[in-house]
């Protein structure tokens, strides 16, 4: 055990004592983020104020594992809340230059027998201010990571939604631009719910896309391929005019299998009669 991990409780009471004076250091420290502090308790519930005092006792008191666990969760709330990193590369330094300006001043005061060899001090208090900040930013990359990944796949299945009409027909509306990558998303989406629905008839329903590119259409050609040899077939409908001028210009035509229909009523009104 070190010499200022001996004098952490002499330490931590010196701070107790001068809480105010430290707060009110620190947002000095802190020019940038001490207008925002307000804004952060309001869009997170983070207290910075507080939560700086919560860091700077688990420094003192050489409590790494807490003061880890406690970067993880204050890295969850900054992600999931998108508040900007640079204040937050700003507050820890801010805590970490006030800690060593109190630090200073309890050595000022302190007798021989209490006072700390601040070349010791350094490496204790510098290693966990650093603890925190790696992994504070190694959490937050972590779980911001995930929620991209969750927001993507939700997009995703947002754009592929396959609507049962009744047991063996389905309607899968495209609006939008199609590019190579959603046009792939489509098509795992497509086989994997015809495979798991038993889906006989998809009508795919293209009146909201107002242009496609030539290897898009040869993307859904493909589609429509796969999925009647999966014994679904395929109807389209809502082809626009420049949509069918651009498959004839360069020699796309759908499978002879394959109905068109000039409108989604059309088709449902052909494969939904009782």
């Amino acid at each position: 055990m070190t010499e200022a991990v001996q004098h952490s409780e002499e330490i931590n009471a010196f701070f107790q004592q001068h809480r105010e004076a430290f707060q009110d250091k620190l947002l000095d420290e802190a020019v940038t983020v001490k207008d925002k502090i307000t804004e952060i308790l309001t869009i997170g519930n983070i207290d910075l104020v507080t939560n700086a005092h919560t860091v700077v006792g688990y420094i003192i008191e050489g409590h790494e594992e807490k003061l880890k666990l406690f970067a993880e969760q204050e890295a969850i709330a900054w992600a999931t809340h998108s508040i900007e990193l640079s204040f937050k590369l700003e507050w820890i330094q801010a805590i970490r230059r006030t800690l060593w300006t109190f630090l200073e001043r309890y050595n000022q005061l302190a007798d021989d027998e209490n006072a700390v060899d601040f070349f010791a001090m350094e490496k204790w208090i510098n290693t966990r201010v650093d603890t925190f900040l790696n992994t504070f930013f190694i959490s937050y990359s972590t779980y911001k990571d995930s929620l991209i990944l969750a927001n993507r796949e939700l997009v995703e299945n947002l754009s592929v939604p396959i609507i049962p009409i009744n047991s063996s027909v389905s309607i899968l509306p495209l609006i939008g631009s199609i590019d190579a990558f959603r046009a792939s998303i489509i098509e795992e989406k497509v086989l994997t719910e015809v495979s798991v629905s038993r889906i006989q008839t998809l009508i795919l329903d293209l009146s909201g896309i107002v242009d496609m590119e030539p290897e898009v259409i040869f993307h859904i050609m493909k589609i429509i391929d796969s999925s009647t040899m999966m014994g679904c077939k395929s109807i389209i409908t809502g082809l626009r005019a420049d949509v069918v001028r651009k498959m004839v210009a360069f020699g796309l035509l759908f499978d002879p299998k394959t109905k068109t229909f000039g409108t989604l009523q059309q088709a449902l009104n052909e494969h939904l009669v009782v």
